[in-house]
């Protein structure tokens, strides 16, 4: 961002924006960002970019500022680039529930040049600039969670300190890129160099759960995610996170989600 501005959670205290500083916000739940922590709201943004007063009228045109900009001045003291997630995914769950509700990274914290890079291709119109913006944005949340979690008082998840370890990180990129393999605890543990005994008992102590307990959660939290695709059958969702038929995988669901993978799509 350019200037300073405050974000204000209605739950928790304010926070002060300077210059270069990335904020990760948790929703839905609603936050104000203002000049000033008093100053009350004056415009609403709802769901799907909607701007209106907070007493309803609409604002969509009358403050469009040109491609991708929005205000109430082109000269304005403070310049923000926002981007936003609409659907929480259960892959990405698991790491964002170890994230506070809000999470700064401040600009003196760490170097990277995706910040300015953002910001310089949301005003861009190329061939592809979607993707290009989509991209970018993942890139920038996945800096800033590294950054987050690198911090010594971060209380990262269990699985992400342990992707440090010789012997279970490892074992996780195998479970992470191929699912669909059909792994067993001593197949793994011989992957990694390890016996079978020592294996599984790193990976309980590092990980908080046996490897094939884990293994099972990615799988359904990758299936979760595949069955709001369009064209997924339940059948081509088992067969991609390793599952021999459909039957197999809706009986796995059912338990760990409470619900069918056809409920689940339907929701």
């Amino acid at each position: 961002m350019r200037g300073h501005a405050w974000v204000v959670p209605d739950d928790r205290p304010a926070v002060r924006l300077t210059a270069g500083d990335v904020i990760v916000i948790r929703g839905p739940e609603p936050y104000r960002v203002a000049d000033d922590p008093a100053t009350p709201a004056q415009i609403v943004i709802h769901p799907g970019q909607v701007c209106t007063t907070p007493s309803g009228e609409s604002l969509d045109l009358s403050m469009k500022l040109g491609l991708r900009a929005w205000g109430n001045s082109r000269d304005g003291a403070a310049e923000l680039v926002a981007g936003v997630y609409q659907l929480r995914t259960e892959v990405s769950r698991r790491l964002l529930t170890a994230l506070p509700a809000l999470a700064v990274v401040r600009a003196g914290d760490w170097d990277s040049p995706l910040v300015d890079l953002l910001a310089r291709e949301v005003g861009r119109d190329d061939p592809g600039q979607e993707i290009v913006l989509d991209r970018l944005l993942d890139l920038l949340v996945v800096a800033v969670v590294r950054t987050w979690f690198a911090r010594a008082e971060a209380a990262a998840p269990a699985w992400w300190r342990a992707n440090d370890d010789p012997v279970v990180g490892p074992a996780l990129r195998l479970v992470h890129h191929t699912p669909q393999h059909p792994w067993t605890v001593a197949e793994l543990a011989a992957a990694c160099g390890a016996s079978r005994a020592a294996f599984a008992r790193r990976f309980t102590d590092l990980v908080g759960e046996p490897p094939i307990a884990y293994l099972t959660g990615w799988r359904l939290a990758l299936a979760a995610d595949l069955l709001r695709e369009p064209d997924a059958s339940v059948g081509s969702v088992a067969r991609r996170v390793g599952y021999g038929s459909p039957f197999a995988l809706s009986t796995a669901f059912r338990r760990h989600y409470g619900v069918s993978p056809r409920e689940h799509r339907a929701r």
